[in-house]
């Protein structure tokens, strides 16, 4: 049985004839030694330095003990270490690791100008609160809150890194467009029921490429899912064509985004599109032969049967003209599946299988990417009551996503993680612990000798030092 536990010290069942006695005396440890990864990251991509200048800060020059690009710096990077509240920071300040991470001269906060404040590198909650709080109106003469985001900068930041990650242009990129469920549970400004999901929620809308976040959107859950995609393909193919001339772009999207002013959008600016259709009783009498052939085969062979085939359609009211659309014929043990999507590519440049199986399914990987940010970066941490605050902390852990997925791109390329979810990446190589020293001249990460991912924070390392700046 367990030992009874005092302030000082908690006994746990003993080994033998010894005891097993647990305290909080070890000194300036750390559990976020991997964040140093994280740091080397910034240094290669600048990702928070970029975030940080979409910020105006109107406080007073000879009071600011913490610049914008530290609060920025200390926010992301705890959010990549898995401290997903602000509350958690009132701890963390006192964390010198992280405090080095963040690039902080006095890590352990010995010069302070407030005797209470010493021993704390970092900001507590209530700094980094008024960076969400601060509106742009009212950020000047505010007595607390005066540090104001700029959101259409931040908008170019996700593009300008998207940009840098690139050597040389790509011959083709596939933009994936989806929007998903946000849960809420307070009285946030802007929620509403959405019958779909059932539940009071936000319907954020997200834009990938590959692994590349290029939006992260919050929006209000009374609202089309589709909305305002014309306007970010508006925004976002002019500025990738602009640095890319010769680039094909690509479309993709599920059937909530078969709408007829994004295929229009797209039509008339020369950009091809993959949606998933919603099917209905015509599309299903187009696909009725194949499907018959498809039950045929799955009643002789006991397996799924599947077929593909392709057709002009066009809607009765709906569309302005007719459209290529896929149709999958299968049918599985419980009965016919027919599924169908439209898109502006012609049979000469890919055939039906093709398209359906190795282009349209490949979104599926972009919802990975929306879980990883969701579940493991926080994004759904939007408990705020202002609409703009909630959007401000959707963009925080963007940053985050940005830098843990640079992390995965740059410095595990080559490596066993170089595929890794965030969740695996943050357990396995960030949540290291360690000693810290602090001198004149250095400070001192002792790692744990027991870390088994040692050969990967090495390769890590390496990859980052031969990175350019």
């Amino acid at each position: 049985m367990f030992a009874e536990c005092n302030r000082e010290s908690f006994g746990f069942h003993p080994i033998g004839r010894r005891d097993v006695v647990a305290r909080f005396d070890g000194g300036r440890i750390s559990s976020n030694a991997g964040g140093l990864l994280l740091r080397e990251t910034e240094r290669v991509t600048g990702i928070i330095d970029q975030f940080a200048a979409c910020f105006t800060d109107h406080r007073d020059p000879e009071r600011i003990e913490h610049t914008v690009g530290a609060l920025v710096a200390q926010r992301v990077h705890a959010l990549a270490l898995g401290y997903e509240d602000l509350n958690d920071h009132d701890d963390l300040r006192f964390d010198p690791l992280l405090a080095t991470v963040v690039g902080k001269a006095d890590p352990k906060g010995q010069d302070r100008a407030r005797l209470r404040d010493r021993g704390a590198g970092l900001a507590g909650k209530n700094t980094l609160n008024r960076i969400e709080l601060a509106r742009s109106e009212s950020a000047a003469t505010h007595r607390y809150n005066r540090i104001v985001l700029h959101e259409e900068s931040i908008d170019q930041v996700f593009l300008d890194v998207f940009l840098q990650s690139f050597d040389e242009p790509p011959s083709e990129i596939i933009l994936d467009f989806d929007a998903t469920d946000d849960p809420l549970h307070g009285q946030q400004e802007g929620r509403f029921f959405h019958a779909y999901y059932g539940h009071y929620c936000y319907l954020p809308l997200y834009v990938f490429c590959g692994d590349h976040l290029l939006c992260a959107r919050l929006r209000p859950s009374n609202i089309d899912g589709a909305a305002g995609s014309v306007d970010e393909l508006a925004r976002i193919v002019p500025w990738i064509r602009q640095q890319w001339p010769e680039v094909k772009i690509i479309v993709r999207g599920d059937s909530g985004f078969c709408r007829e002013e994004i295929m229009v959008w797209c039509e008339e600016n020369a950009v091809d599109f993959v949606l998933g259709f919603a099917r209905n009783s015509r599309l299903e009498r187009r696909l009725s032969k194949l499907m018959t052939k498809a039950k045929r085969k799955q009643k002789k062979t006991g397996r799924a049967a599947r077929y593909f085939g392709d057709f002009q359609y066009r809607t009765r009211s709906s569309w302005c003209r007719s459209r290529r659309v896929i149709g999958k014929a299968e049918y599985l043990s419980k009965g016919p599946n027919p599924r169908f999507i439209v898109t502006s590519l012609t049979r000469g440049q890919v055939g039906p299988k093709q398209l359906y199986e190795k282009t349209y399914c490949a979104r599926g990987d972009m919802e990975n990417r929306i879980k990883e940010q969701q579940l493991f970066l926080f994004a759904d941490r939007t408990s705020s009551s202002s609409f703009r605050a909630n959007q401000t902390r959707l963009y925080f852990s963007s940053m985050a996503y940005l830098l843990i997925d640079s992390l995965r791109r740059v410095g595990l390329r080559g490596t066993d993680m170089a595929r890794a979810q965030c969740n695996t990446i943050r357990t396995k190589l960030l949540k290291i612990g360690a000693k810290i020293r602090v001198t004149v001249r250095r400070v001192w990460v002792s790692m744990t000798q027991a870390c088994p991912y040692a050969s990967i924070f090495r390769a890590a390392v390496a990859n980052l030092r031969a990175s350019p700046t």
